[in-house]
């Protein structure tokens, strides 16, 4: 079941346009009408599938971070550059908490990220809706709740990650808040989200495989992100380029665009794109393929 939005979910707002159509060239085909708020810009699925009917839209093979698996070439890649990129979002976590202390990682997956920061001597916590990959990650003997409202409710984290989390979440304010609330006040929040500012969202439109509907339901830039920040009380002390992403959205988008093109011909114009993003966005006030937002309370 379809769920017609009739007011902006970020400023609340009942002035939009039609954006953009795109096709979820995952699972049913269906095509998704992109909406852009004519206030605060922000650019949203809708109509969506609700919270009671989304589950089916993650039913795929390939969903890579509930399906632990390495059975074709874009997954394989994906696992090869999982490990390095492990690194670096533990390195960005410890420096802004040296001495370590508790973690919550929101949307943790399969637990590659909390087993990673509980080997570095975090105190971790995870919360993941999906039962599969919630069993894959208490493999890892890792402590994961299906939901934020199964924690202590005076529970708070030195630290709170949302990887690639906030565009699928349906009440983004709503959920936002609490996120906050479970945040200590010298505590950091960090907030990965793709770019539809990025020199690869304009190059495949469409096609762009960060669009990635139903699934994605919010479509973020930096001034989405700002916005948002500034309503929860947050202010962004740090951004990341993520500058992997471009690389494995390009090869997506290549596979959405030429769905006959060879794997040699797909891997080469994805590097080439993912390369021309990269470049572009240094001087463009770095408007990579997908940011790492750090934020602070104010």
């Amino acid at each position: 079941m379809k769920k017609r939005l009739t007011k902006c979910p970020l400023c609340k707002s009942g002035l939009f346009l039609n954006h953009l159509e795109a096709t979820d060239h995952s699972v049913s085909k269906e095509k998704f009408l992109l909406c852009k708020c004519s206030n605060c810009n922000f650019v949203f699925t809708n109509p969506r599938p609700s919270i009671e009917s989304i589950g089916k839209y993650y039913e795929f093979e390939d969903y890579i971070s509930h399906q632990d698996k390495s059975n074709n070439l874009t997954n394989w890649l994906y696992k090869i550059v999982r490990n390095i990129t492990l690194k670096n979002k533990l390195a960005w976590i410890n420096q802004y908490h040296e001495n370590k202390g508790t973690i919550l990682d929101i949307g943790s997956g399969t637990g590659y990220l909390l087993n990673t920061a509980n080997k570095d001597g975090w105190n971790t916590k995870g919360i993941e809706p999906n039962e599969i990959a919630r069993e894959k990650a208490k493999a890892f003997g890792l402590e994961i709740f299906q939901s934020i409202e199964e924690l202590d409710p005076n529970e708070q984290f030195d630290a709170i990650t949302l990887f690639h989390v906030l565009e699928h979440i349906h009440a983004l304010r709503k959920t936002t808040k609490s996120i906050v609330n479970k945040l200590k006040d010298d505590g950091t929040l960090f907030i990965a989200v793709p770019n539809i500012d990025s020199w690869d969202a304009a190059y495949y439109q469409a096609h762009w495989a960060a669009l990635d509907v139903p699934r994605h339901l919010y479509h973020f830039n930096q001034n989405t992100v700002k916005y948002l920040a500034k309503e929860m009380g947050l202010r962004i002390v740090e951004k990341k380029p993520m500058k992997f992403d471009s690389y494995y959205v390009s090869i997506l988008s290549e596979k959405n665009k030429h769905s006959n093109q060879s794997n040699i011909k797909t891997l080469w114009k994805a590097f080439v794109n993912g390369y021309k993003s990269n470049n572009w966005a240094k001087s463009h006030k770095g408007n990579y393929s997908s940011i790492l937002y750090i934020l602070k309370k104010k």
